[in-house]
């Protein structure tokens, strides 16, 4: 016998339906009363593909709903009777299989690497955690990062900024401490390296700069770990009112254990206009779906150049920001068009959002935005952010 659905349900199933805009791909819906849910969506076994992105996207919609705490999406597919057969394969060689595009994992596979719930045991000395991301490299990640944190320590707020980019650290560099180290407390505790208002850790600050970074997995994490952990971000009567974490691109073992072992309030994901770091981005947007991590939007760079005479031109293709944001039922947080002074505070290390300019600007309205979504989640006993122009 089936139970009938809760009027509760019902309202979370209609509220995903309207998130998704009710397509004709969507097969069906289950809801639990514990908001885990689960879509049946009808894929095309010609473009696994397209229908594997489908599903990504699906499940991150639904996870910005009110109400669901999982989502999980499956495929399923039918081919046609008019649907031509597909071209004939050779077949393997004796004692081996060919893995196709778009295969399951066993149960057993996907067990041992399923995300589990995040953390929820808050840091001492850190109110909030805001995750810049992108899982694709060269876009700004960094940049965006150390500009946001100027943004509000700009504003008289406590603000870290934590250099987890272990292959690629660059805070030194942007900062303009490349000659600084963290000083140890008495019980051996790292203080972070204080610039422009910005109290920073950095991998950085800890190695040789010509020294390549050849570690694994569980290395990175631990280094991760002990600058998040063992430092001295704030106090209990003192705390920071926002550290901000610069991640690694992609949505390897360090962004999953930020994601899974460290109390994140919220993350932000950045990317060009152009298609080929789109693709990644909605990568990203599950990895945090699937993390229970909420994201607040979407950040575009490099945008458009414009000339002298005032004429934008879009280099990295124009629009894109605002499609995915709207494909994944997320606001866009603001677009950084390619601006020198951006690129020349970065080599100088002093960040544009410091300089009083159009960049500047840019940037402090993208804080205030981050800043509002950042309230509206509710959390526990938040700083409030006020913005004053």
């Amino acid at each position: 016998m089936f139970r009938r659905k809760s009027r509760q349900s019902d309202k979370l199933e209609a509220r995903i339906r309207a998130a998704l805009g009710d397509p004709d791909w969507l097969q069906g819906i289950r809801v639990k009363e514990d908001g885990v849910v689960t879509l049946v969506i009808e894929g095309d076994p010609s473009k696994l593909e397209e229908s594997e992105s489908r599903r990504i996207e699906a499940e991150a919609r639904a996870m910005n709903v009110k109400g669901v705490t999982q989502a999980r999406a499956m495929l399923t597919a039918e081919r046609s009777p008019s649907a031509p057969a597909a071209p004939a394969e050779p077949a393997p060689k004796p004692g081996t299989q060919r893995v196709r595009k778009g295969a399951r994992l066993s149960d057993e596979a996907i067990s041992q690497g399923q995300p589990g719930a995040p953390s929820t045991d808050k840091i001492p000395g850190i109110s909030r955690i805001l995750v810049v991301a992108s899982a694709k490299g060269g876009v700004g990640k960094s940049t965006v990062a150390i500009n946001l944190a100027a943004s509000f320590a700009k504003l008289g707020l406590r603000t870290g900024l934590l250099d987890a980019d272990i292959y690629g650290p660059s805070a030194p560099t942007m900062l303009g401490t490349t000659d600084q180290s963290p000083a140890t407390t008495p019980d051996g505790k790292l203080v972070p390296v204080e610039a422009h208002g910005i109290h920073s850790l950095s991998i950085g600050y800890l190695s040789d700069p010509d020294a390549p970074m050849i570690w694994r997995g569980p290395i990175v994490m631990s280094a991760i770990t002990q600058m998040l952990n063992d430092a001295a971000w704030g106090t209990p009567e003192d705390p920071l009112d926002l550290l901000i974490i610069d991640t690694p691109p992609g949505t390897g073992d360090a962004q999953l254990a930020i994601a899974q072992k460290v109390p994140v309030t919220a993350a932000v994901l950045v990317t060009t206009p152009q298609e080929v770091a789109l693709s990644d981005v909605r990568r990203g947007a599950a990895m945090f779906a699937k993390t229970a991590v909420p994201v607040l939007g979407i950040i575009e760079t490099m945008s458009w150049f414009e000339d002298p005479a005032g004429n934008r031109h879009h280099l990295m293709g124009e629009g894109g920001g605002q499609r995915m944001a709207d494909a994944l039922g997320l606001p866009l947080l603001g677009q950084l068009p390619m601006l020198q002074e951006i690129r020349a505070g970065g080599d100088a290390g002093t960040p544009a959002a410091m300089s009083g300019g159009e960049a500047s600007a840019l940037f402090h309205e993208i804080a205030r935005s981050v800043a509002l979504n950042l309230d509206n989640l509710q959390t526990k006993d938040p700083p409030k952010i006020i913005f004053e122009d």
